[in-house]
């Protein structure tokens, strides 16, 4: 899930971390060794097949996910790649903490969640645009789950869209959750824009991340700012804020706010 967006689970009452056989350094490894492969393979295509992609790092005052308050309302560092050839884009997300928290057991320097997004996108017409992919999540902590999802969007004022997220991995219950989403992107020099965002969420029984009711789960608002230093790379500040819909997400989360910059390199 982008750095400030759809990204671990909900660690209330953490249990106490174990030493796994794997590390999540070695898992990093591996991760980035098959990163650079595909990397390596996309562009030995490149004559064939266009290649573009960006990089990207951010730091930011907490990591807020649907709502919940991931890292201890500690500092992190987010960041990331993302290689699109075609139709078809590979991601790559890691979450770090900064700063140690005891009460909820993160610990400064752990790398709290990585994940790995398959996605084909595509236009359907003019109007009409799709996405669908994988979400793998990798958790320190907790189970790794999956999670596909379907996205449909509009080409129109306002770009709205609606998200169908399905964990089929870990999921007791029927584990889907919903986002509508609409935003604005707002030119105010040649250089520098602003984008506005809203979101609501709907949770269906997506129990191991979120909770075992079917309600309105939360809304988000968000604005962030870019600036192009040069053609390829941009830096930028966001904010978001999110609260709890109905009563069940208002027991399980708290009015949030969250914010952060970051810079970006486009290739």
């Amino acid at each position: 899930m982008t750095a400030t967006s759809s990204r671990s689970f909900q660690r209330v009452e953490r249990p106490q971390l174990t030493k796994k056989k794997e590390s999540k350094m070695q898992k990093f490894n591996v991760a980035l060794v098959g990163l650079i492969m595909l990397l390596v393979g996309l562009c030995s295509t490149a004559s064939a097949l266009e290649v573009s992609g960006d990089a990207y790092v951010g730091i930011y005052d907490k990591y807020l996910w649907r709502g919940f308050d991931l890292s201890g309302s500690m500092p992190v560092a987010q960041g990331g790649v993302d290689v699109s050839a075609g139709n078809f884009t590979f991601g790559y997300w890691t979450n770090l903490q900064l700063s140690t928290d005891e009460g909820e057991g993160f610990t400064s320097g752990e790398a709290t969640e990585t994940d790995i997004v398959i996605d084909y996108s595509r236009d359907l017409n003019d109007m009409v645009s799709i996405s669908v992919g994988n979400i793998f999540y990798q958790l320190e902590g907790m189970d790794d789950t999956n999670e596909i999802y379907l996205a449909v969007a509009l080409n129109t004022i306002l770009s709205p869209s609606l998200t169908i997220y399905y964990d089929w991995d870990k999921a007791d219950e029927d584990g889907l959750f919903y986002t509508l989403s609409c935003g604005h992107d707002i030119a105010l020099s040649d250089a520098l824009s602003l984008s506005l965002g809203a979101l609501v969420s709907y949770n269906q029984s997506s129990d191991y991340s979120v909770g075992d009711y079917d309600e309105f789960h939360n809304y988000e608002l968000s604005a962030a700012v870019d600036y192009a230093v040069t053609e390829n790379i941009s830096v930028g500040a966001s904010f978001m804020f999110s609260e709890g819909i109905s009563d069940e997400a208002c027991d399980a989360i708290d009015s949030e706010m969250v914010s952060g910059a970051g810079v970006t390199l486009a290739f």
